[in-house]
């Protein structure tokens, strides 16, 4: 398919020809013989696949200098925009002094300290490398706690490229019937599709007939509370949360994407529903490896390496670089400055200008699209009605929302094949900018469709 729309619409000259210098060209080249993820940009048009040389606040440059209006911003992370003065002088302040030490230090206190403070399910911690690490370790010890292996997940959802999670999620084909889990890569165990039981999202009643038939079985159920950028209907949740406690299955909110970008208190605030386990990562990293897990002492507990000697169960999680004190240090300084007042304000602002004027250009354009999410992340759709799970997002045309990616890209505005990610960066020159770069795209978009 990449290869006949490739032939069908060749890259369009819209003034704004991407000009590539010999220097990029040859690393574009050599990172496409040395990964084999190539330069990790999803294109159609091979000449937009770029090298990334710097960022500053919410724009990007090329290796060749060609800029760009960022909503990428590292698959979410910099929600404070690039290379902010907090992040940056923490970098230089904290390296004077070593950069990791396995023990713990006091950067890796001062932000357990925070995290405890804001975020409501949080009583104890641990610290890791990334949110697949954290959401690895949180299905662990759940399995733990439990005592069964069993694990339940929504279809959909991704939570991280370990063996457990790479099941059902966003790239799945085809439509099982539930709770059947389809593994999403070669290389995973055959045993572990049984360990795993897939639920719709956003369905109450059919989750609740899976978990009560199957609750004997469970170790935990983890969900993105807001899962990509579905918000949850009324009561899901709130449902979700009564009947795992009724049964004392630990829920696990996975919030490597809404934690602290939702606000201090992530998604659990926002909703009003408190987890058991809760992972946590991408904005509070300022672009550095960091995974969260915290959640109940109970559980947490389990942890514990004090437990081996007292004959206990227990479960190891920890890392060589888990705890570093340039990215727990960093992690204290973004969150230091989420604390001010009006960020979040700011970032609600820049989400709700650019959601209703990619709404307005969709109109514009003649298109059948919606757009879901929140004003600090969100996502377009190629459908005729608004999608609020996987299936229903399923009949979106993911073609036409690379070939948007490309052609924005035309424009100088950089977004990822799925969300537009929102921060603290972006001002009001670069909303009205990427307006008009939706409705050129767009325009142009509906001209190739004709």
């Amino acid at each position: 398919m990449t290869e006949r729309a490739r032939e069908e619409h060749p890259p369009t000259d819209q003034g704004d020809a991407i000009r590539r210098t010999p220097e990029e060209q040859r690393l574009i080249e050599d990172a496409e013989r040395i990964f084999p993820t190539g330069t990790r940009c999803l294109t159609f048009d091979r000449d937009l696949n770029f090298c990334a040389g710097r960022a500053e606040g919410s724009h990007i440059w090329d290796v060749s200098g060609n800029e760009y209006i960022d909503y990428l911003l590292g698959s979410g992370p910099h929600v404070l925009g690039h290379a902010p003065p907090a992040v940056l002088h923490a970098l230089e302040t904290i390296a004077k002094n070593g950069t990791s030490f396995l023990v713990i230090n006091e950067n890796a206190i001062a932000l357990g300290k925070k995290i405890i403070e804001h975020v409501p399910c949080a009583e104890m911690l641990s610290l890791h490398s990334s949110g697949s690490e954290a959401t690895f370790f949180a299905l662990r010890l759940a399995r733990v706690y439990r005592k069964r292996d069993k694990i339940l997940k929504f279809e959909g959802a991704y939570h991280g490229m370990h063996d457990y999670a790479l099941m059902s999620n966003q790239w799945t084909m085809g439509t099982p019937p539930f709770p059947t889990a389809i593994p999403n890569s070669h290389g995973i165990p055959g045993v572990l599709q049984e360990e795993v039981l897939i639920a719709p999202f956003n369905d109450l009643q059919a989750t609740a007939e899976i978990i009560a038939k199957h609750h004997d079985e469970l170790g935990g159920v983890i969900i993105e509370p807001m899962q990509r950028t579905f918000p949850p209907k009324p009561g899901f949740l709130e449902g979700v949360r009564e009947i795992t406690a009724n049964y004392d299955i630990p829920l696990i909110f996975d919030e490597v994407v809404t934690g602290f970008r939702m606000g201090l208190g992530g998604a659990q605030e926002t909703y009003g529903v408190t987890p058991d386990l809760c992972a946590l990562g991408k904005a509070i990293s300022g672009g550095l490896p960091l995974g969260v897990l915290c959640g109940r002492e109970d559980i947490m507990a389990i942890a514990n390496p004090r437990r081996r000697l007292q004959m206990l169960p227990y479960s190891m999680q920890t890392g060589t670089f888990s705890s570093n004190p340039l990215s727990t240090g960093v992690a204290c300084a973004v969150i230091s400055e989420l604390e001010k007042p009006g960020v979040y304000e700011r970032i609600e602002e820049v989400g709700t200008r650019l959601m209703v004027g990619l709404r307005a250009a969709i109109a514009s354009s003649g298109i059948k699209a919606s757009v879901t999410g929140i004003p600090s992340v969100f996502e377009i759709w190629f459908v005729e009605s608004e999608p609020f799970d996987h299936r229903s997002a399923k009949r979106s045309d993911f073609y036409k929302s690379i070939r948007l990616s490309d052609l924005l890209l035309r424009q100088g505005v950089l977004k990822a094949a799925e969300k537009f990610f929102i921060s603290a960066a972006h001002t009001d020159e670069d909303i009205e900018k990427s307006i008009a770069a939706f409705h050129v795209a767009l325009d142009q978009l509906a001209k190739e469709l004709s």
